[in-house]
This record gives C-alpha cells, structure tokens and sequence, in this order.
C-alpha cells in the first residue's frame, strides 16, 4: 500500500496545494436525448478496465442493445495494482481506460484529483432510487455530483458454526457483550477455538466496524479540507472491546487469506467470521470441508434496538476524466448497472452481492437455499442488513496511506496484543500529519 501512496502523492499535491478554490460546484450542463441518441450510434470502441471474471456476458448485452459500440474488456489488476496504473495512465495523458471498476473507498481518492466524470450530465439522478440508499451515498460527492453507479456491495454480518455454538450451548450473540461473553466461555472450554479473528492486516473489517458503531473517522468537508477523527469516542469503545477479548486470547488477530488462515477455518479454529455479503459463496469454495455447519446472522449490536451495519468491500463503474466519449462510456457504466438482465446476471453468474433494491426484493436471488448453510436463505439475511448501513460514511481522499498507517500503528496493537487505544492517538496523528504535508487544510473535532 505504500508504494501505491507515495506514487499518488504528486498527484494529490497538485489538486490540493495552494490557491483559492470555489467549494460549490453547479451541476453539468445535461446532454440532450438527440446527443445521446446520436453517440450510441456512432461506431465507437471504449476500454472497459475490471476485474470481474467473466464480465463479457454482461458486455454482451449493452453490445446487442448498442451494437454500434463496441467495448474492449482489460483485465488490469485487482484493486491497488488497477489504481497504480490507472493514476500512473492520468498522469502520462494518455492510456487510460473510459470505464473503470473503483471499490467505494477509493472514489473520494479520485474524484478529488479531478479524475472522474460527473455523471449527472448524462441522467444519473433518475437512477438514484434505484439502488440502495447507501450505496448512493458513497458515489455521491459533497455538492451533489455521481460520480459512479454502484455495482456490488459487502453489508457486514455473522457467519458462525452452527455445530460449535451447539456444543458449547451457545446461542447466536445479538449484542457485542453477548458475544464477549460467549467468546470468554468458549475460549474457557476450548483455547484451541477462539470466537473469531479480527486479522491485524486487514483494515476493511476495522473500517466495517467503525460504520457500525457509528463513527465518522473520514469526511471530505472541501476540495482542499477534510476532518480526521480516527480515535474519537466510539472509535475508542471499538477499539477498547477488541483489545480485552485479543488479550484473553479469546479472539485471535491471525493475518487473512494466507494458508494459514484458510487451514484454520477448515479445521473449525474460528467459531464466527465477521465478513461481508460476498462471504457466503467465497467460504463455500475455501472451506468446502466444512460444509452444511455454518449458518448467518447480523453483526452483533451495540444497541439491540436500533439495528446498524457497517459495509466491507463492493465497487462502481466510473467514467474516467478525459475520455473521448463521455456519453457512450456514461451510458455503458449505467447499462451494466442498471439493467435488469445486466444486474441479475452480476448475482447469479459471478455471485456478488446486488446494489439495487429490485434485486434485493427478488425472491429468486433471497430465496435461495445453500446447502453449505443447511438450507438457510443467507442472502435474506444479508439482503435485510444491507438496509441497516448507514450511508453517511465517507472515506479519505488518501486512502493508501490511510491503510498504510493502520497496518502500522491499529493493526499491529493486535498482532502484538498491544494497547489499541495508543495506536489509535497514533494513526491519528500520523494520517493529520500526511493530510497537512499535502495541503489539507485539517479539522480535528
């Protein structure tokens, strides 16, 4: 990740260093239906950068609506690696994509340096009630601006084994402090499981987690300000509750997606894992072994009676500054998500987890039974914690550095069974100082 920052910050100097900047923007100009109508058909090639597998099925079909238009499909890496070539492609003018796949925390570090269209200029807003109100939330900029269609989402949940609970009398925890308390008895009886793992490499579940709690450690409050509060007072509480059970021993803090760890869940180390809507099918495939004993539920509350959830994971199609066919490229990134044939393919064929409400009512994609489940409707349950996220959270425009600074400071208190809430005081001041050193202007409180 810190390659990926450093190599971003030239960029970001020139976006936010110095000078007077208007806060407002006015929406686009919006394109006329005859400008439309005429740039679908027009021959014209767009270059499509993603890493969904598969993905030409959905290409396909704007193809056969739109055959003037022809789209090349590239493949140029997942995530960091896309976004290196992607800023280093901006930076060069030339080589970069019309559309390209941008995970939601990754739009506010792009859109800042000016390197997303505004799609309100080719009817985005008509589409807004389309999807799920969070996910709206996180295209849209602070003056308005669409600056991508939601794609798939990750609502956070509880996969736990159902074989493990019933052995140690262990009913599904509804609050956090039911869920320390089954994770010290269980820990108690068998120190060879622990009630989870919250990885000390992976900030995506820590950033879930502080949603859920209701922290707001990111905002974007002007093209050259932003407001950091990565250990405010419900930071902390999160940060205190798994700094206990990580001590105890009763959670453990193992790096994720290594052998390792893969081997742990097939060999039942972990009672629960707390991941995202994509979870279910990723642990059908790598934990084949264990199948038939997991079940799903909501994350633990900290408050019973008002339901909340953080988002791990999902990504957009965003049109890329400086394309030479901003209507088609526009046309296409709402096509693919918003299309009704287009979307259900996205569920049922590369199996992510819909961003649009018509999908999330389909009883076709909710009442889906998994074996691996024992016959539970999983995506209900994750379809009904999607409408529990709250869509003010937003995300800084310096990602990388972000998580770069987490890994050493957050995640590293876990590894070493460390004081959390001083590595927090740490990440704050470590991200306050980047952010000034590239010419935010800091708010604190």
């Amino acid at each position: 990740m810190l390659a990926g920052a450093l190599a971003f910050t030239t960029v970001l100097a020139t976006a936010c260093g110095g000078g007077d900047s208007d806060t407002a923007t006015t929406a686009p100009a919006v394109a006329s239906q005859a400008d439309i109508d005429k740039a679908l058909q027009t021959p014209t090639e767009l270059t499509f950068w993603t890493w969904v597998p598969n993905i030409q099925k959905e290409v396909d079909l704007f193809q056969q609506k739109y055959p003037a238009i022809k789209v090349k499909v590239v493949n140029a890496g997942q995530g960091e690696p896309q976004y290196t070539k992607l800023r280093t492609a901006l930076k060069a003018g030339t080589g970069a994509p019309d559309v390209a796949q941008i995970e939601f925390q990754y739009i506010p570090t792009f859109s800042i340096t000016k390197s997303l269209v505004d799609l309100r200029a080719y009817g985005a807003d008509t589409h807004k009630d389309k999807f799920v109100d969070w996910t709206w939330g996180q295209v849209t900029g602070a003056n308005g601006e669409v600056w991508a269609y939601p794609q798939d989402t990750g609502p956070m949940g509880m996969l736990y084994r159902q074989d493990i609970f019933d052995k140690h009398q262990i009913a599904p925890p509804k609050t956090w402090d039911e869920f320390a308390a089954a994770a010290e008895k269980l820990h108690a009886a068998d120190p060879g499981v622990t009630m989870t793992n919250l990885a000390a490499n992976q900030n995506g579940v820590w950033m879930g987690m502080l949603w859920q709690a209701g922290a707001k450690p990111f905002a974007t409050t002007g093209p050259e300000s932003v407001k950091i509060n990565v250990n405010d007072a419900a930071s902390k509480k999160v940060g205190a509750y798994w700094e206990k059970l990580i001590k105890s021993g009763a959670v453990s803090a193992d790096p994720d997606f290594t052998d390792a760890w893969y081997q742990s869940l097939n060999r039942g180390k972990y009672a629960t894992w707390l991941t995202a809507a994509w979870g279910p099918v990723f642990l059908t495939g790598s934990a084949a072994s264990t199948s038939g004993k997991w079940r799903a539920a909501p994350l633990p509350q900290w408050d019973a009676s008002k339901p909340a959830s953080g988002n791990w994971g999902g990504s957009t199609s965003a049109v890329v500054t400086g394309t030479k066919n901003p209507i088609a490229a526009a046309k296409f990134a709402e096509f693919l998500n918003t299309d009704p044939a287009s979307t259900k393919m996205f569920a049922s064929e590369q199996f992510l987890f819909p961003a649009t409400k018509a999908l999330l009512a389909d009883a076709s994609f909710t009442g889906q039974k998994p074996a691996f489940y024992g016959g539970q409707a999983v995506n209900q349950v994750f379809s009904e914690i999607s409408s529990t996220v709250d869509p003010q959270f937003q995300w800084p425009p310096f990602l990388d550095q972000a998580v770069n600074d987490w890994d050493e400071t957050v995640g590293k208190s876990f590894a070493d069974k460390g004081d959390v809430g001083g590595a927090l005081d740490a990440w704050q001041k470590r991200i306050t100082d980047y952010a000034g050193n590239q010419g935010f202007k800091v708010e604190t409180s």
